[in-house]
């Protein structure tokens, strides 16, 4: 100690509440990625799943589809 008597402690870490602070905090940041993925999940894919389904239900020919299909000698009863 050479040069004086400045002299400093190393703070007392804090242990009591720190597993509920922990708890908390890792709750609300789980809370806010599992908000974010869902939310995501629903504009990338879900709608885009939605427009796909309604385009091809939009254009499909039930008859010409048959029709096809019996050409082609899929069915034994036809």
């Amino acid at each position: 100690m050479a040069g004086g008597s400045a002299v400093s402690t190393v703070a007392k870490p804090v242990m009591r509440g720190l597993l509920d602070n922990a708890i908390k905090r890792n709750l609300i940041i789980s809370l806010a990625l599992a908000g974010i993925s869902g939310f995501a999940f629903q504009q990338l894919v879900a709608s885009e799943r939605k427009r796909k389904y309604a385009e091809f239900y939009r254009t499909y020919d039930a008859e010409k589809e048959f029709e096809e299909m019996k050409a082609k000698g899929l069915f034994q009863s036809c």
